[in-house]
């Protein structure tokens, strides 16, 4: 995955919440200043608008946000992992009618309901019954049985996510979690301070470990914890973020933190956020192989597009065409300079299909922006309390919402098209070392003395080695639930296996694209003399541009990992590609 952004605020403004971290008192003697500062007076701590419900307002790389249940977009996930600090608070809608749900819970349980999770105990213990005095020591003890997860934490930016992702979902009321609850979470949010949250153990059904490791820093107890680059027991670290080291959970509140797909969520989005500038990226580097290979352009005619009817795929060749505006390199004229002497025709399915693969892309993208926005504002817990109606009360129902198999399902399909994306980079980039695919340029684009020179050969030996690892990694682990808990968990979505294997393919597709940015930026220098005259596209040449400002094209043979390297940094961290659409 991509380095995790560090705490470190924007460097020209500091937000009046960072200014307040460092006096190191407890939250409840700074938070309010601060908020005050943030939240009242928005332009004068970011430089931005008001802020309203959901909507999330950025200067300089940090973020507000007011939390209500209904209306955090993709865009705020999005700009959650992007900002350098983010501040969060409760909207006071939510606030009341968390209290009000949160009251009603507890009528309902005085009157002697039974309820799992708040008075009885959980999985294949569910008829256990807890008393008074054991219910809220029951709390801490959810926590630290489940929190037994392993393997490499979620990147920083991530965990931050989840947070506000699931005090977001909480805001809802559903749940009956007090909203000081919500508050601690959006605290840690603010103060920059994240848990760290083991990747392995959850099987889809509710992210149980990793959310158990997020409570267990929510409420202090030993657990690892980062601040400002420094990592230790979340009470210390806390303490050093001016937060109080402790927080006490009440009856039935360990349940709400644990239950539900918010970690599968966060990384999910993290995914779509890659994705989509990968797939921009996609389309700039079409667009420089085309104008390297001279290809036929017919294939982007808006007319033939139109005829299939999907909109995503019409997009993009309409911006195909725009990065490929004013090529004279892709016209009868400019085939003629590389010995080309009669009609093309057409080209290779890799490029005559271009846009409807890409199209199939960006339409699974858009799908995916609305699917975390439906779950973003959703209530993902069990059991979830309801208005009776008619002054009747509330009551308990038990269900299933923490199940994260849409999710999984799609992670499953965009890590398919994400690998075919991989695939279809490498062939191109496999085409420009022949001079029959490539029509005409250099065999495996060496400069200098051909023979002496093997040129970039290697360079797409690397691409060719990643698609395999990527293809396996593309098998759909939705399809492999496997029961549990002693039959309890009987089927399970294996969500965030899916989650992990696409981040892993994301990482691979980055130097496979990385391959095939290098490759068309040198096809097009090694026949630049013989298309002296001869316009490349617009886009093309801002592209080529980007490329030659980090690393010169080859000409003598020489140590080209650190090219590679190079190109991939550029790459991840959106260098080379145009804004994401």
């Amino acid at each position: 995955m991509p380095p995790a952004p560090t705490d470190t605020p924007a460097p020209i403004r500091r937000s009046p919440v960072t200014a307040a971290r460092s006096s190191r008192k407890p939250l409840s003697l700074v938070a309010a200043a601060a908020l005050i500062t943030l939240f009242l007076a928005p332009d004068a701590a970011a430089g931005g608008g008001p802020t309203g419900p959901g909507a999330g307002a950025r200067a300089e790389a940090h973020l507000q946000l007011v939390l209500d249940g209904e209306s955090l977009t993709a865009q705020d996930m999005f700009d959650v992992l992007d900002a350098k600090s983010v501040a969060v608070k409760l909207s006071d809608e939510s606030r009341r009618r968390m209290r009000q749900i949160r009251d009603g819970a507890l009528n309902e349980l005085s009157k002697g309901a039974r309820v799992y999770g708040w008075n009885q105990a959980l999985g294949p213990l569910k008829d256990k019954q807890l008393d008074s005095e054991q219910q809220k020591e029951f709390q801490k003890r959810i926590l630290r049985s489940h929190a037994a997860g392993v393997g490499e934490p979620l990147p920083e930016r991530v965990a931050r996510l989840v947070m506000v992702l699931r005090a977001n979902q909480m805001a809802r009321g559903a749940m009956a979690v007090r909203p000081e609850l919500v508050d601690r979470m959006n605290d840690l949010v603010t103060a920059g301070v994240t848990p760290v949250v083991p990747q392995i153990g959850s099987l889809g059904s509710g992210d149980l470990q990793p959310m158990a490791a997020v409570g267990m820093v929510l409420t202090g107890d030993k657990a690892p914890a980062r601040y400002r680059g420094e990592q230790g027991p979340a009470a210390q670290i806390l303490g050093r973020a001016g937060l109080e080291p402790s927080f006490e959970l009440e009856q039935g509140e360990a349940l709400p933190i644990i239950s539900g797909s918010t970690v599968v969520l966060a990384s999910y989005a993290d995914a779509l956020h890659r994705a989509t500038k990968a797939a921009g990226l996609a389309e700039g580097t079409l667009a420089m192989f085309m104008d390297a290979t001279r290809a036929e352009i017919s294939s982007l005619d808006a007319r033939t597009h139109a005829e299939r009817r999907i909109p995503e795929e019409e997009k993009v060749a309409e911006r195909l065409r725009e990065l490929l505006h004013g090529s004279e390199w892709t016209t009868e004229q400019g085939r003629r300079r590389l010995g080309e002497d009669h009609p093309r025709i057409q080209d290779a399915v890799s490029l005559r299909a271009a846009p409807h693969i890409y199209g199939a892309l960006r339409k699974t993208l858009a799908e995916g922006r609305r699917d975390i926005e439906r779950e973003a504002n959703a209530s993902t817990s069990n059991p979830l309390v309801f208005a009776r109606g008619s002054g009747r009360g509330h009551e308990f129902v038990m269900g299933g919402n923490w199940d994260g198999a849409l999710l999984g399902h799609a992670a499953d399909t965009l890590n398919a098209q994400i690998a075919d994306l991989g695939v279809h980079s490498q062939e191109l980039s496999a085409r420009l070392l022949s001079p029959k695919w490539s029509y005409g340029l250099p065999a495996n684009l060496a400069g200098g003395t051909p023979g002496l020179n093997s040129g970039m050969v290697q360079v797409q030996t690397v691409a060719a080695a990643l698609v395999p690892e990527m293809q396996v990694r593309a098998m759909a682990a939705g399809v492999l639930s496997r029961p549990a808990k002693d039959g309890q968990e009987d089927h399970n979505t294996m969500a965030m296996a899916s989650v992990r294997h696409l981040h892993q393919n994301l990482d691979r597709l980055e130097t496979v694209q990385a391959v095939l940015a290098l490759m068309s930026a040198q096809g097009i220098d090694l026949i630049g003399k013989k298309m002296a005259g001869l316009s490349l596209g617009k886009g093309v040449r801002s592209l080529h541009d980007r490329v030659r400002a980090h690393i010169e094209p080859l000409h003598d043979d020489r140590y080209l990992t650190p090219d590679l390297v190079e190109m991939t940094d550029l790459v991840r961290a959106g260098e080379l590609g145009p804004a994401p659409r």
